[in-house]
């Protein structure tokens, strides 16, 4: 039963890294979005910065998604036990 709940918190874990990385992955996407859409309107390309702000927005309402996505696997697979949390630290053995 133990190795059954092992189980449950190592794919818990895979999610929840899984979803860290694709965050980080839409943060670096809108922060270049935000320079070159910058960078356009400092050109006087004034079309291009109301679509980019649409697209951000999406992009920030995907990372909060996933985020809220992120808490619901925490808690669903049990890593906010005590001795779970140290077992994280200790990888898992």
């Amino acid at each position: 039963m133990a190795n059954l709940e092992r189980s449950k918190q190592r794919r818990g874990l895979v999610a929840i890294n899984g979803a860290i990385t694709f965050i980080v992955i839409l943060l670096i996407i809108q922060i270049w979005l935000l320079s070159a859409t910058l960078e356009t309107f400092l050109a006087g390309h004034t079309g291009a910065a109301v679509p980019a702000a649409i697209f951000s927005g999406f992009v920030f309402l995907g990372c909060l998604a996933l985020s809220m996505r992120r808490e619901s696997i925490k808690s669903h697979a049990n890593l906010d036990k005590p001795e779970i949390k140290s077992d994280c630290r200790n990888g898992l053995r």
